[in-house]
């Protein structure tokens, strides 16, 4: 299956929520959950990528945010795509472990049957956001690290998630997100711009 060099050049809209819950799937080699009053902090996502990004496409994710030593990043657990070049390049590339599902992203909401879905209400005016926080990822038996960056626009929110009690978010089904936001457009970059700048990111993820 053919799909394209890093880095990802993408834009869309979406909808996130933070946790906090009391444990977390497996983590990569050396990554440990951030903790704040004995709680891991979880963000979960439906994701929209629209026409004119790398590769248009829809998505849903649980990532656990973790630590390197004092270092911050984010590692993606769990994670579904309607896109078969998306799932390929993402696991050959960054070891993000992307599972093909039929998706439903409507405007700023979404469902995938068996996994998850949300429903939100939008409050108040959108806020200026920006992210650049590291992906670290199992990759061929070493813990990768994968720069990311993304810019936009969010609205604070109610949303109200469903997950399938024996499905594989079920371990949030005991907790509440804490925040909600619509992410009514943004732009990402994902992945470094030179092969040389994946090697010094290997290297430097490991303290």
């Amino acid at each position: 299956m053919d799909y394209p060099p890093e880095p990802w050049d993408l834009h869309g809209h979406g909808c996130a929520s933070l946790w906090a819950v009391r444990s977390t799937p497996p983590l990569p080699d050396g990554v440990r959950p951030v903790r704040v009053l004995g709680r891991s902090l979880v963000v979960t996502g439906f994701v929209a990528y629209l026409p004119g990004s790398l590769l248009p496409y829809n998505e849903l994710l649980a990532a656990v945010l973790v630590r390197r030593g004092w270092r911050l990043g984010l590692t993606i657990t769990h994670i579904w795509v309607d896109s078969e070049p998306s799932r390929a390049g993402a696991r050959a590339m960054w070891g993000i472990p992307k599972e093909l599902a039929d998706l439903d992203v409507t405007r700023l909401s979404g469902d995938a049957e068996g996994i998850g879905a949300a429903r939100l209400v939008p409050k108040g005016a959108t806020l200026p956001v920006k992210a650049a926080l590291p992906l670290w990822q199992s990759l061929g038996g070493r813990t990768t690290r994968t720069p990311f960056r993304a810019s936009g626009r969010a609205m604070p929110t109610r949303l109200e998630w469903r997950f399938a009690a024996k499905g594989p978010l079920g371990w949030l089904l005991p907790h509440r997100p804490l925040l909600g936001a619509v992410i009514p457009e943004f732009r990402m970059r994902f992945g470094s711009d030179r092969a040389d700048d994946r090697a010094g990111d290997r290297a430097g993820g490991r303290g």
